[in-house]
């Protein structure tokens, strides 16, 4: 049951979630991150049957999908069961490998940062990573900040697990991105 569901964590085997959409605000520790932050879409992840978790994205003003990684953003990851945060990082790292190939340094680098980073998590834990474009990321847990990975290539391709046109799980993408279009600015291209 645990490699289910660290399996389920960050995407995987599609065809075989569902989802369900709801409403939330951005937490208050975000806002300062993200101002004018608009809810671009929401999924709950089940597995076989078993609720993982439920995503939420925030997108702010002139966000556009195809260029995910130029705009800040904050994706939120509801926990639905307990997971161990080094299976958090390691299914990470097997998602982040479709998004572009990664030297083995960078594969070190980024599992260990993950693994010192992402804590192990109950049934109602929250870890939401905010894209900061050119910089990287950041990462709160509950509200309290985690830490930091400062590399744009890791926030490209971590978040790239969900709202890259590569992800493993488009039907995700799709109910992530559902509002994110009316976000752009008037003559740009979705």
């Amino acid at each position: 049951m645990k490699s289910i569901a660290a399996y389920a964590v960050l995407a995987g085997a599609t065809g075989l979630f569902g989802l369900q959409v709801q409403a939330q605000s951005l937490p208050q520790e975000l806002r300062p991150a993200v101002p004018a932050a608009a809810l671009a879409g929401q999924a709950k992840m089940t597995f076989w049957g078993f609720d993982v978790y439920q995503a939420t994205l925030w997108v702010a003003p002139g966000f556009v999908e195809g260029s995910y990684e130029q705009s800040p953003f904050a994706l939120e990851l509801s926990y639905l069961r307990d997971l161990k945060g080094a299976d958090i990082a390691r299914r990470s790292l097997a998602e982040m490998r479709r998004q572009a190939p990664m030297t083995p340094a960078q594969e070190t680098t980024w599992e260990g940062q993950m693994r010192a980073l992402f804590p192990d998590v109950k049934t109602g834990d929250r870890i939401t990573g905010v894209n900061q474009p050119a910089t990287g990321a950041v990462f709160w847990s509950n509200g309290r900040l985690l830490g930091e990975v400062r590399d744009p290539a890791f926030a490209r391709q971590f978040f790239g697990i969900w709202l890259a046109a590569q992800t493993s799980e488009p039907q995700l993408r799709r109910a992530l991105l559902a509002q994110a279009k009316s976000t752009a600015p008037v003559g740009t291209a979705p």
